[in-house]
């Protein structure tokens, strides 16, 4: 086999990964707001999907790199944030959200012993891990300068950006619904 195919594997992951992630992080905005919260319970199962699938990708795009002869990177170079020599701030900033990502999405699974308030407040640095993985394609992935990967990265990017600034800055469509108190009870 070709040490060729690494990196192929490599970077069809890595363009996977981005991919997935911008679907999980917009249905997970769309979940905690208003566009979906009604459908919340049945979105679920697609967004855990998405985010295991995200990690799925992470961990062959990180995998794949050790098997290529042109970077030759070790384990550590691919798993420790600014030690790798190629691109390392993008890379560097790739690790950090690559570790982000797994983290905050398998944290879920143990949402019940940290307690759901903090884990939904920890939940909410997943857009951020996002918005790093989005530089680090960027910055430091091969294709990042093809017009295919652009649009590709446009059609879950922008929407998904929509939806984060919609949250953050109060889109009466979209804003996240937070709960304060009991609702008043209209006298008859």
């Amino acid at each position: 086999m070709s040490e060729h195919v690494f990196w192929i594997v490599s970077r069809g992951s890595g363009i996977a990964a981005l991919l997935l992630s911008s679907a999980a992080v917009a249905l997970g905005l769309m979940m905690s707001g208003r566009l979906a919260k009604a459908h919340a319970k049945d979105l679920r199962p697609l967004h855990e999907t998405l985010s295991l699938a995200t990690i799925a990708a992470l961990v062959l795009h990180a995998g794949a790199l050790l098997g290529d002869g042109y970077l030759s990177p070790s384990l550590a170079d691919v798993t420790v944030p600014f030690v790798f020599v190629y691109e390392p701030l993008w890379t560097g900033i790739g690790i950090v959200a690559g570790w982000l990502l797994v983290v905050l999405g398998l944290s879920y699974y143990v949402r019940a012993r940290i307690g759901v308030v903090r884990w939904r407040k920890l939940h909410r640095f997943t857009a951020l891990a996002w918005v790093m993985a989005i530089g680090h394609s960027l910055g430091a992935g091969t294709d990042a300068d093809r017009w295919w990967f652009l649009a590709a990265c446009a059609l879950v990017i922008l929407p998904t950006l929509a939806l984060l600034a919609s949250m953050l800055f109060g889109n009466s469509q979209v804003t996240h619904t937070r709960r304060r108190g009991p609702s008043p009870r209209i006298a008859a």
